[in-house]
């Protein structure tokens, strides 16, 4: 009897284990849908010819007498960048999401890569839209085109939205614990071709997150079809030697920062030098995500966005 008593309350202490475990484990993280057709959102992209001799491949979404919104993907990436974000973004307005010189559809010439290279092309891109003036979204290296902008053509940005951007180097902001990625040594070692399916592609196109898999696939794919040669030009002029604080002040437009708090690219010490030369910019940081936080969590990022735009002036 004094057995079976023992063998009951083991049963009963198993069961208290089990049913604790159960009620903290959480189910593994699945990759958000995205909602888009990939095969069709492809198939939509235009190519303008610009009055500087650049072509550029660009996306347009919604109506044309919606307030226009301008999305500038990042380094090596393409219009593609924000499908994620699609189904969610407001559909009265008109989306224009580009591809940058050297990369997608664009023109891959020799030269020139600088930020403002860049940003010329867009404000050109611009007068042939007929678009006066636009909120500008940029993603990483699209973010730093988009400060340049800003800085440059006040009076044709709207608002400003950040996303994993860089202040440069400030004084007052330490390098910190986190040390950012360290890809240009490996950058510096590709030939081409390029392959989409390398370890270190993979790791570029890492996320802590899940993301969907034929979306990272074709920006690997498309990635890949960039020649070196524009790898190392943006690497070199677009990426490299920027004085950001010095030209920060010019931004006149009403700024939001957004980073993912994962985020192995743009670190404590990039996050804080912004938020110094933008004091009066919103901030946002997404718990748990990459670099990509659009990607990872588009509703949140939406979310945060439309609410920023929509602001009254």
């Amino acid at each position: 009897m004094q057995f079976i008593r023992r063998l009951l309350a083991r049963a009963q202490i198993c069961a208290l284990l089990a049913l604790s475990a159960a009620s903290t484990w959480a189910a593994p993280a699945i990759a958000p849908l995205l909602g888009v057709d990939l095969n069709q959102f492809d198939k939509s992209k235009q190519v303008m010819r610009l009055p500087n001799g650049i072509s550029l491949g660009f996306v347009e979404i919604g109506p044309r007498t919606g307030r226009p919104v301008v999305l500038i993907h990042g380094y090596t990436d393409n219009a593609r960048d924000w499908v994620p974000m699609l189904p969610y973004l407001d559909k009265s307005t008109r989306l224009i999401l580009v591809d940058i010189r050297g990369h997608g559809l664009s023109s891959k010439p020799e030269c020139c890569y600088t930020r403002v290279d860049f940003a010329y092309d867009i404000k050109l891109l611009l007068d042939a839209l007929q678009v006066t003036d636009a909120d500008i979204v940029g993603h990483s290296l699209g973010s730093i085109i988009g400060q340049a902008f800003a800085e440059y053509w006040p009076e044709r940005t709207h608002r400003l939205v950040l996303i994993a951007s860089t202040g440069g180097t400030h004084p007052s902001c330490a390098a910190g614990e986190t040390k950012p990625m360290d890809f240009r040594s490996e950058i510096v070692k590709l030939k081409d071709p390029i392959d989409p399916d390398s370890a270190w592609m993979i790791e570029w196109w890492a996320s802590p997150t899940p993301v969907d898999e034929d979306f990272i696939r074709r920006q690997r794919k498309d990635s890949a079809q960039i020649p070196v040669k524009v790898w190392l030009a943006v690497l070199e002029q677009g990426l490299s030697g920027n004085d950001l604080q010095a030209t920060l002040p010019w931004i006149k437009a009403p700024t939001m920062l957004m980073w993912g708090e994962k985020d192995p690219i743009m670190v404590d010490k990039d996050r804080c030098a912004l938020i110094k030369g933008l004091p009066a910019a919103q901030v946002k940081i997404f718990p748990g995500l990459g670099h990509n936080p659009f990607w990872e969590q588009p509703t949140q990022v939406v979310q945060a966005l439309e609410a920023f735009l929509g602001q009254s002036p």
